[in-house]
């Protein structure tokens, strides 16, 4: 190496053993072979800062290192990387050492930045898969809720072999392959890495004779109607968990459950808004001009509103508590219904002469709204 450990990782002589793992990484993560691929030089990095923090690290290997030098270090054989004895290492295992994944056992470090080096066992309990089931519902039942009856198809423990993948009489002998953990070290130059066994599958275990119904997979597709309780005021994208209706897990491990995303079918008239129902209502130029009862269409029937004498297009009533029931518990919504103002078309004669005679008669108080624009109009084009 051209220079000593302690320049080497950018750290004192007296550097503690927090400062020296936090400069480790630092320069382990910038020069890894998953971040240099094809990089000669980025690897031959990588194997000098981990010798080195190898050495510095282990307190009595820094004691000779220090008083020695690095140079008679290196000819003596302490440090050689590869070269056995005390000084031979594992850059990969000291590597997942220093950023908390030793022992194979994942969710270090190393697996967030690179993708994960070393895989979990297969042989232990394994929790079985989560499914889902999308239902449309009609607008209605999302209102006040509904009992909705699903059918599924999904994998069951076979009957046959009870999920123990074997025929009757026969079993199941270690894999002699990884010896039974599920996975295999595979040496490739400098590193050392665990995959799982192509052999037994990263199960461990090699079945003598499959089970002749599910082919040694302990499980078959089976069709299952479940009964489901959707409660008032869901709507599109709610979701409804069935515990334990997933698929069922191995080695001991429990089911997984069947998430059920609820679809709202529109209503013919109404409209949802968060818990508040919406409608639009036409009416006709006389009823908005006198005003008068119009019937409404609801949720739960009709409902009666008085229109009041002048009422203008866009004008909006509210019936509470018309609306949708809260999920929370929390009463429930109203219904919000927008006037829109018909204007009468195809008029007779008679019918346009009694209505010009009727304009005539109007001053210019009955519309303000216009009077108000057409002043704002003059103004404008005035100045």
């Amino acid at each position: 190496m051209a220079t000593d450990y302690y320049e080497l990782l950018g750290v004192q002589k007296n550097v503690s053993g927090d400062e020296l793992k936090k400069a480790y990484r630092k320069q382990a993560l910038k020069y890894h072979p998953d971040k240099n691929p094809d990089n000669t030089e980025a690897e031959n990095k990588f194997k000098e800062i981990s010798q080195a923090y190898e050495v510095l690290s282990d307190s009595s290997k820094r004691s000779v290192y220090d008083q020695v030098g690095h140079e008679s270090y290196v000819r003596k054989g302490h440090g050689g990387a590869g070269g056995g004895g005390a000084g031979s290492f594992d850059a990969f295992d000291l590597f997942s050492q220093v950023f908390g994944g030793s022992g194979g056992s994942g969710g270090s470090i190393f697996d967030e930045f690179f993708g994960g080096g070393r895989r979990q066992s297969r042989t232990g309990p394994q929790s079985g898969a989560d499914l889902r089931y999308d239902l449309e519902i009609a607008f209605e039942d999302a209102v006040y809720g509904a009992d909705k009856k699903v059918d599924i198809q999904k994998a069951d423990v076979c009957d046959r072999c009870k999920g123990e993948c074997v025929e009757a009489g026969s079993g199941k002998r270690r894999c002699a392959t990884c010896g039974g953990t599920g996975q295999m070290t595979i040496t490739q130059g400098f590193f050392s890495v665990r995959q799982p066994c192509q052999h037994c599958g990263a199960t461990g275990e090699i079945i003598e004779k499959p089970c002749t119904k599910c082919r040694g997979a302990g499980r078959v597709n089976k069709n299952k109607s479940i009964q489901i309780r959707i409660p008032a005021g869901v709507e599109t994208g709610s979701r409804l968990r069935v515990s334990g209706e997933g698929e069922p897990g191995g080695r001991g491990g429990g089911p997984g459950d069947l998430y059920v995303v609820l679809h709202v079918g529109e209503h013919e008239f109404l409209t949802r808004d968060g818990d508040d129902i919406l409608i639009e209502v036409p009416i006709d130029f006389p009823t908005a001009t006198l005003g008068g009862p119009i019937k409404v269409p609801t949720i739960s029937g009709s409902a009666n509103l008085k229109i009041q004498a002048g009422t203008q297009n866009g004008t909006i009533f509210r019936l509470k508590g018309k609306g949708v029931p809260s999920l929370r518990g929390q009463g429930r919504g109203d219904q919000h219904v927008r006037i829109a103002i018909e204007i009468p078309q195809k008029l007779n004669k008679a019918q346009r002469e009694k209505l010009k005679e009727f304009s005539e008669t109007l001053d210019t108080g009955v519309h303000p709204r216009v009077n108000s624009f057409l002043d704002k109009v003059k103004r404008l084009f005035n100045q």
